[in-house]
């Protein structure tokens, strides 16, 4: 996501366990110049600072939290770039962590909830119930982020095995929100296994955040 100089790296990692892999994030966020990086499935339990420096690079480790994954299920890292932001108020979820953003001129400040939804259908509706609850933590200037494991519009997905239960749930949950989804550039899907694709990634915020950031697209 890209707003000016403003580049939030949201990304599914796949796994933080393994070397290999956090230096292609490295590299990814070198590339992209990022001041925000939101990973989703770290696959770790615990995330220290030397895996964040290895990860992400030394700007990041004075203002990162982590939710943790459970086993080698889930898991969550944000962090932000200490020369443009600080993490403050920091919540975790079952599913999501939350945090305020404050940018390093103390002028600007808005709230980031960053999701790694469940897999299984029987959890989905838990998981909204998350989502409704976080608007009580956040302020208007809120970007809800991440891989929901949820698609919204039948197009969404490559096949016509759809679940229109969980379609129709997680549209009420944006519309009571009252959250506007950030366009996504250059692709239709954002997961594949071969098989199918889908659009399971998305970013959603609110009218106040998308005044602040007009420009911003994922």
């Amino acid at each position: 996501m890209i707003d000016q100089n403003r580049v939030v790296l949201n990304w599914n990692a796949r796994g933080l366990n393994n070397s290999a892999r956090r230096k292609v994030v490295r590299d990814l966020v070198a590339d992209t110049r990022a001041t925000v990086v939101a990973i989703q499935e770290t696959k770790m339990e615990a995330i220290g600072r030397a895996v964040v420096i290895e990860t992400l690079g030394d700007r990041f480790v004075e203002n990162f939290v982590v939710l943790p994954a459970s086993g080698t299920r889930g898991g969550i890292l944000l962090a932000v770039d200490e020369d443009f932001y600080r993490l403050e108020c920091t919540e975790l979820g079952i599913h999501s962590v939350t945090a305020l953003i404050r940018a390093a001129s103390g002028h600007v400040q808005w709230h980031i909830t960053v999701v790694y939804g469940p897999q299984e259908d029987n959890e989905k509706l838990m998981f909204l119930a998350e989502l409704r609850w976080m608007k009580q933590v956040v302020s208007d200037n809120w970007l809800l982020i991440g891989d929901f494991n949820l698609i919204l519009h039948a197009a969404d997905k490559s096949n016509t095995n759809l679940n229109r239960r969980l379609m129709g749930a997680f549209r009420d949950v944006v519309q009571d929100l009252e959250l506007k989804e950030l366009n996504l550039r250059g692709r239709k899907f954002t997961w594949s296994n071969d098989r199918t694709q889908t659009r399971i990634d998305r970013a959603f915020c609110s009218a106040a955040w998308d005044l602040m950031m007009p420009s911003a697209v994922l």
